[in-house]
């Protein structure tokens, strides 16, 4: 017998949405708590030490955050989801929940994935495509929108299309021409639509290398086999360091957090740090000023990366910032109860402290899988021209793969609006490029 859950979530947290769309790709029912509409379920996680969300309750053992693996072992599943006695006919049963699902016109963002994504096939193994993204984000959809367009057969690639940047950016308001105020994963799944709409097709699967040595085919390997293209677009993401600061696994979703809108009502009344660089650092410690007896904001170095403005942030009575100031170590009991603090001039410093935010920056492209087949820089960003171009005739690369002053969603669209404008003339070698004005 399968053991009860429970997954306790809050309003526009992403990675609940995450838990939710998985227990359901698994066929694994569930009780949703969410902890922003009751009372009586917020105070059920913090009898347990717990401020934060997601937290999924699986018969009596607790998972914070999203672990697929952790939450397949405590279910009992296999590697595809199933337990063994649920193992034959999976396939045909999936296939038909999808049909279902579309039947019925869902329009939820788990199915809207799973009638874009499909598996890679045989059929896209025999096909030579003219343009491949890899990387389903908002470059890859964008140039896929206009590759389509343009009347090229255009695939996809993505090895997870719902965990990219933008998929789980909680909170999207300044996307022109969008005036609504939408998640970051309602944004893609409108662009990934629209390219499909155009003919564009999207798999699930991982690019492990490449070879470029063919100047008429590139050849993408997966692990199903091998992708053909005639023009490739790099459209991978960007993913931060691997390195954890000390007590942050330990104390995730017990006192560390990585979202205010999922988790600053944790907080009301309560001193927490915040660590980051950034624009988001600066929009949380606003958000969380809001709920907070105090609100300490650690900046590694001495100002905020790009044009964000702290003057509003100071002004709050409830707020400090200190510059040149990092996190050593997380620590407490059963939850944050004190963070070891670095500063300016390299001294310890123990702070009491019921929460920490982190937001700190340093990402790195995922362009390690294309080696030396196309030139990059010391940080992996692939090196490109104004318009794109690599060093290799038909390869393009764009939005986080290549360096650019700031990160935005807007940005890496029109990287993918350029790149397939690009990849357009040179698969029909025409002496310019042709503009889609309409």
């Amino acid at each position: 017998m399968k053991p009860s859950v429970i997954v306790y979530t809050s309003t526009g947290c992403p990675h609940c949405h995450k838990v939710k769309e998985q227990l359901q790709s698994w066929g694994v029912p569930y009780e949703e708590r969410n902890v922003s509409e009751s009372a009586e379920y917020f105070e059920q996680l913090q009898q347990r030490k717990i401020f934060g969300t997601p937290a999924t309750l699986i018969g009596d053992k607790i998972v914070l955050g999203f672990q697929p693996a952790k939450m397949m072992s405590l279910l009992g599943l296999d590697e595809a989801g199933k337990s063994e006695t649920e193992a034959e006919g999976s396939k045909s049963e999936a296939r038909n929940e999808t049909d279902e699902r579309s039947a019925n016109g869902a329009s939820s963002s788990e199915a809207s994935e799973r009638s874009i994504f499909r598996q890679a096939d045989q059929a896209a193994l025999n096909e030579v495509y003219d343009f491949v993204a890899i990387g389903g984000g908002p470059a890859g959809a964008s140039a896929a929108v206009y590759a389509a367009r343009a009347k090229l057969k255009t695939l996809v690639i993505d090895k997870a299309p719902t965990a990219g940047t933008l998929a789980i950016t909680h909170k999207i308001a300044n996307y022109p021409g969008v005036r609504k105020q939408l998640t970051g994963l309602e944004l893609l799944t409108e662009m990934q639509l629209q390219a499909k709409d155009f003919g564009a097709e999207f798999i699930r699967t991982n690019v492990l290398e490449v070879d470029f040595s063919d100047p008429e085919i590139k050849k993408l390997r997966v692990p199903e086999g091998t992708i053909k293209a005639k023009s490739v677009f790099i459209a991978v993401g960007a993913k931060a360091p691997s390195a954890k600061i000390k007590g942050e696994e330990q104390f995730a979703g017990r006192g560390v957090s990585y979202c205010s809108t999922c988790d600053a009502a944790f907080f009301e009344g309560k001193s927490v740090v915040v660590a980051g660089d950034n624009e988001e650092a600066v929009q949380e410690a606003e958000t969380l000023a809001k709920y907070c007896k105090e609100v300490k904001l650690l900046i590694p170095g001495t100002g905020i990366k790009g044009q964000t403005q702290l003057s509003d942030l100071e002004a709050k009575p409830n707020v400090t910032v200190y510059r040149n100031h990092r996190i050593k170590e997380i620590a407490g009991d059963q939850s944050v109860e004190r963070v070891v603090i670095l500063d300016a001039e390299r001294r310890e410093q123990t702070w009491p402290a019921d929460g920490v935010f982190l937001y700190l920056a340093g990402m790195k492209p995922g362009t390690d899988f294309l080696k030396n087949q196309v030139r990059r820089d010391e940080e992996g960003y692939v090196i490109v021209d104004e318009q794109l171009r690599t060093n290799v005739d038909g390869v393009f690369a764009g939005g986080d793969a290549r360096k650019t002053p700031v990160k935005q969603a807007v940005l890496s669209a029109a990287d993918g609006c350029l790149a397939a404008l690009g990849a357009e003339q040179y698969v029909n070698r025409r002496a310019k490029m042709r503009p889609q004005y309409v």
